[in-house]
């Protein structure tokens, strides 16, 4: 037994009664359709009922009109102690860890905050959490408060309210777990908690929990609205960084690239090293959204910088790893490709940790991979890179630098069959042996990796094309 009253006719022996409050239906935007509290509440005495009602009304309009979600929860706890008439409020959450109590509000009469001891009965707190319903308890005796708990002997309460804030499952499913529960006390012998005050109080917390989901909705929705916008600008800002195709005689050049989310992990990009002298840089970050493409604006920058001061591939990628390492999280790294090109068709080329690029010769249609000179960015800080011996290549010679989504372009609804490397060699071939210009190449690369997937990028996809005039 919950609650034992002592030295008392048999008559007035009495437990707390859990209120058997209708099933509401499931909760909205605005209270619409939504059931009706149980109204035990309600005496028979017109005059009382209305005051009764006008007072409950009341408290809703006021819980209705709050704004924001902390102001609607202070008001939550503000109401229940007016509507009550006890002498203190609490709003306990559910914590976290099986068990755990969250005290988020507390509230004394006359609209205080409560400031000191946040002592309460966590016994009542936590049945109606686990059991899902409104209980109250008056206390006559010390034996009687023990049973209840220490705090309500120490703090010398006479009477104890509690009720579930939970929403309702739609048809006949059942209710689902309490997020929370509100709870009333009061050490004043004159203030006798009755079953009438218990259901106005269950009532008042029905609609409280329907304020308080379309309080939560509404800060969802503003903060998705507020991350849609960042993710915009973001997207606009990784847009603009995209270079133009420079124009560097002996060299037709172009680049594509489609991110898979608003804001993409991969990059490429054109720097000029000097008079007739130009590099061409192709990276990917792991990963998808807002921090990947911050790294990938870090590193682009921090490339066009050092690239102007010190044209040697190597030294200026071994810069940026060490900046790297020192500045990423652990498990993120950048895959890059870099090739500084000049006018007579040398080709100086490093690869960190990229696909390897292919290098398509006119003569004999034949195709090279130019293969990793260390590890991707962001792994080992003391990694010292160096760039392949200068390659040559010849009029109609072609270079492609790609990221892996353009390789792992995948059917819908297959495990296994990629677009794959076999698939990019027998496009390459075909359209370079067919003599198309460096823009048309990336085109039908791309188009060919997205036919292959349906049009479904799972992965950013950049390719960058290189023709020797």
């Amino acid at each position: 037994m919950f609650f034992r009253r002592k030295k008392d006719s048999p008559a007035s022996k009495q437990a707390p009664e859990p209120l058997p409050v209708a099933a509401p239906a499931e909760p909205t935007l605005t209270p619409a359709g939504v059931g009706p509290p149980s109204t035990q509440f309600l005496t028979g005495e017109a005059g009382r009922d209305r005051r009764t009602v006008q007072v409950l009304l009341e408290a809703i309009a006021r819980v209705s009109e709050s704004r924001d979600l902390e102001s609607l929860l202070i008001d939550i706890v503000d109401s229940s102690i007016e509507l009550t008439g006890a002498e203190r409020g609490l709003l306990v959450m559910r914590g976290a860890k099986d068990g755990e109590h969250l005290v988020r509000v507390a509230r004394l009469r006359g609209k205080k905050p409560v400031v000191g001891d946040l002592r309460y009965s966590t016994t009542i707190a936590g049945r109606v959490l686990a059991e899902a319903r409104p209980l109250r308890a008056q206390v006559h005796s010390e034996s009687e408060a023990l049973e209840l708990g220490r705090s309500v002997y120490d703090l010398k309460l006479r009477a104890v309210m509690c009720v579930p804030l939970a929403s309702a499952g739609q048809g006949d499913a059942p209710l689902s777990p309490p997020k929370g529960v509100l709870y009333v006390d009061s050490r004043a012998a004159t203030r006798q908690f009755s079953q009438p005050d218990l259901s106005l109080f269950a009532a008042l917390a029905q609609y409280i929990s329907i304020a308080m989901t379309n309080a939560q909705l509404q800060l969802d929705s503003l903060e998705k609205v507020r991350l849609e916008q960042s993710l915009e600008l973001a997207s606009a800002i990784q847009r603009d960084l995209m270079p133009r195709v420079p124009s560097i005689p002996g060299w037709d050049l172009a680049g594509w690239y489609g991110p898979a989310e608003q804001t993409g992990a991969d990059f490429y990009d054109f720097l000029r090293l000097g008079k007739g002298s130009l590099a061409l840089v192709v990276g990917d970050v792991t990963g998808h959204g807002i921090g990947p493409a911050l790294i990938t604006a870090s590193a682009q920058g921090s490339l066009r910088t050092s690239l102007r001061l010190n044209p040697d591939p190597g030294e200026v990628v071994t810069l940026l790893n060490q900046d790297l390492c020192e500045r990423i999280e652990d498990g993120r790294f950048l895959t890059l490709f870099l090739a500084a090109l000049d006018e007579n068709g040398e080709v100086r080329a490093l690869n960190a940790g990229h696909s390897p690029p292919l290098l398509w010769s006119q003569v004999d249609r034949s195709m090279q991979e130019i293969k990793m000179c260390g590890p991707a960015l962001g792994m080992i800080a003391d990694e010292v890179y160096r760039a392949h011996p200068p390659l040559a290549m010849h009029a109609g010679d072609v270079l492609v630098a790609y990221t892996d989504g353009l390789v792992e372009a995948r059917t819908a609804g297959s495990e296994d069959d990629f677009f794959g490397e076999e698939g990019l060699k027998r496009v390459l071939d075909a359209a370079a042996g067919a003599g198309l210009s460096a823009r048309e190449i990336c085109t039908r690369l791309a188009e060919a990796a997205l036919e292959q997937s349906g049009g479904v990028r799972e992965d950013d996809i950049t390719v960058v094309v290189a023709r020797r005039a």
